[in-house]
């Protein structure tokens, strides 16, 4: 991994590794600092197989984006975006339609600032700096009002962002409150860590990962297939080939498809009737 030099903002706390800016740094992204490397090198050195997962999950959100514009879809909503680095969702939709509207939301202040900084002058593009467990403050927020229209289709993307959602905070009946407000026509993307294909040296790959976030006071969900599938409600049709592991929805890259990382999470995309 390189080490990226980046000019902090002085509101942010180094002392504190985050967990966006270290997914940053699995993707060999700029936008991290010293606190967070050493926190990302601890991760590898116990669960060497993080950086390919985040580049599956990465590779399935573009895969999203393009299938969601093949089918009309020209308004994005990317709840827990993280840290702004290639193959943004706005990169994607703009360059098929310049007027594609999108919408990131992120908690945390450098993927706020950073976003805010390379975003400007795009009118069809912006960010809102919110909490996803507060759907009020995001869908009600002027600049959310201001480019997404929710009562025509809406691509709704919840990519690698529930796995930091605990059971307490029920990100079922989280999804749900969001899905509720989706036209006919819609999509709801999901993507989420899980371990249960995998054998026992990958799942105790996970088991260190989230005990080494949860000394970070950063904790990480991981959830089986059926869980997943169950945010998924009556409302939705899965689209082919359904819930499945990141590399096999809609693969354009063989390769993936060898990844020892590929049984570490499922993606899955439902229309909503």
């Amino acid at each position: 991994m390189s080490s990226p030099s980046y000019e902090p903002r002085s509101d942010v706390d180094l002392s504190v590794p985050s967990a966006a800016r270290a997914y940053d740094y699995f993707l060999d992204g700029a936008h991290n600092f010293a606190v967070d490397r050493a926190f990302a090198d601890q991760v590898l050195d116990i669960a060497p197989s993080v950086p390919a997962v985040a580049k599956l999950n990465r590779s399935f959100l573009r895969r999203v984006v393009k299938f969601c514009l093949d089918q009309g879809i020209r308004q994005f909503l990317d709840l827990g975006s993280g840290i702004p680095t290639v193959g943004n969702v706005h990169e994607i939709a703009q360059q098929v339609d310049p007027a594609s509207r999108v919408v990131y939301v992120d908690y945390e202040p450098v993927a706020y600032a950073h976003a805010r900084q390379l975003l400007s002058g795009n009118p069809f593009a912006t960010i809102v700096q919110a909490d996803i467990r507060d759907p009020g403050t995001i869908l009600d927020h002027p600049e959310t009002r201001r480019l997404i229209d929710f009562s025509e289709p809406v691509a709704l993307l919840m990519v690698g962002v529930l796995l930091f959602i605990s059971d307490e905070d029920r990100p079922g009946e989280l999804v749900g409150r969001y899905r509720e407000l989706l036209a006919p026509g819609s999509f709801l993307a999901i993507s989420h860590i899980a371990s249960e294909e995998a054998g026992p040296e990958l799942q105790a790959e996970v088991a260190r990962l989230v005990g080494a976030y949860a000394a970070a006071d950063e904790h990480v969900y991981v959830r089986t297939r059926e869980e997943i599938l169950g945010w998924f409600d009556e409302r939705t049709s899965l689209v082919e080939p359904g819930l499945v592991c990141l590399p096999d929805w809609r693969p354009d890259n063989p390769s993936e498809a060898s990844s020892p990382a590929r049984l570490l999470g499922y993606g899955g995309v439902a229309r909503v009737d």
